[in-house]
């Protein structure tokens, strides 16, 4: 479902894979954040995504002009995962709202892993 709204001139329209898009970059930029993840549903192994497959590892829902949001993340071995999520919840929540001019209803984060960096 795509979201949008008038500006008096006509209509703005904003798909959710732009909206994806843009938390999963917002996402990758914050400190203990090694990269998105996508499920394999045949094995349940996590696996890291790539810069180029961000979107994967986000789901975005629009209802009623207000966005919800559902990350699935790698982190850092030894990094305080709650901080990590304080700070991935505020950089995404602020990106995102100033990227679209809707409100971010809410975040839902899924830590699917721990990748140990050298």
């Amino acid at each position: 479902m795509d979201a949008g709204y008038d500006t008096g001139l006509g209509e703005v329209m904003i798909s959710t894979d732009v909206i994806e898009k843009c938390a999963g970059a917002s996402a990758c930029e914050c400190f203990g954040v090694v990269g998105m993840a996508s499920r394999n549903v045949r094995d349940g192994l996590a696996k890291l995504l790539k810069k180029e497959n961000l979107s994967n590892g986000v789901s975005a829902k629009i209802e009623e002009n207000r966005i919800t949001i559902d990350l699935h993340i790698i982190v850092s071995y030894g990094v305080n995962i709650p901080s990590v999520c304080d700070n991935l919840l505020e950089n995404v929540k602020y990106r995102v709202e100033e990227f679209t001019g809707l409100k971010v209803q809410k975040i839902n984060i899924f830590v699917e892993g721990v990748r140990v960096i050298d």
